[in-house]
């Protein structure tokens, strides 16, 4: 697998891991409470209870992480403001538990139910507190490890910034982006880039067999862009007019783009009248 693949399809490949990790370590959970209890000759429970136990809170979890992800790009830590980030953070923390305690007894009220069995969860003070000590931590434990493959992601593929090419300007002209990538920072020029193509919070700039990630929207560096050659073509695509080698019409009313590099892109109609103004 290469970085260019990771890159595109990192969303894939972190749920994917996310979800593996959750599965085993509550897989591991449920059987250890089997094993335990055997051993102390006390099984009190049906073979199958743990995993319903571990699995409604691995199901839990998993729902909850995407709001996290949110949370930490809505409300970043402020160093500056310690006191009001912890409180936000811990309020955010009793949200968490609230919400995962809410799913997981609820899955295992339904799986319970389907087996013609009752389960009742207590929904003591004490049990609570017994469970938002642990979703306290699972909070923590999940926040570092967004950080750390945000990190990581970050020093393997790189982000590109622009460089402003005059202070005095309202709305400096981008010709050039910073990327820093690995420990590095070097220079991209904008007549360098062939399309670009939308991807969440970023828009990845394509050069030859690079991918640049840079942190904007698809619609405000395509205005950025127009005088520099590029013209939106689709609603998740723009190109650098230079690149392109043809133009096939489609009969759904759509064309065909194929750029020099041999890449292909969708011309949708939507975006087909704009496009034909740039090329005159």
């Amino acid at each position: 697998m290469n970085l260019q693949h990771f890159q595109r399809f990192q969303t894939l490949y972190a749920s994917a891991l996310l979800c593996a990790y959750i599965l085993i370590n509550n897989t591991i959970n449920a059987t250890t409470q089997i094993m335990e209890a055997k051993r102390a000759g006390d099984l009190t429970f049906l073979i199958w209870e743990p995993f319903v136990w571990e699995y409604s809170s691995a199901l839990g979890s998993l729902l909850m992480f995407p709001a996290l992800i949110w949370f930490l790009k809505n409300t970043p830590f402020n160093w500056q403001k310690v006191p009001a980030s912890l409180a936000m953070y811990f309020g955010a923390s009793i949200i968490f538990s609230m919400l995962h305690i809410a799913i997981m007894v609820g899955s295992r009220k339904l799986v319970y139910l389907a087996y013609g069995r009752s389960y009742d969860f207590g929904l003591s003070w004490f049990e609570l507190i017994y469970e938002y000590q642990k979703d306290a931590i699972s909070f923590v434990f999940f926040i570092t490890l967004i950080k750390v493959y945000q990190y990581v992601v970050q020093q393997l593929l790189g982000e590109a910034s622009s460089i402003e090419e005059s202070e005095q300007q309202a709305t400096p002209t981008l010709s050039r982006l910073l990327v820093k990538k690995r420990g590095k920072e070097f220079i991209v020029k904008i007549d360098d880039v062939d399309w670009l193509e939308s991807s969440g919070n970023y828009v990845n700039l394509y050069i030859g067999t690079s991918i640049y990630p840079l942190r904007t929207t698809l619609t405000a560096l395509s205005e950025q862009l127009e005088d520099k050659g590029f013209c939106r073509v689709h609603r998740s695509h723009g190109v650098n007019l230079d690149r392109i080698e043809s133009i096939t019409p489609l009969p759904s009313g759509d064309s065909e783009i194929k750029l020099t590099t041999g890449k292909v892109l969708n011309l949708s109609r939507r975006y087909k009248e704009q496009f034909k103004l740039k090329l005159k």
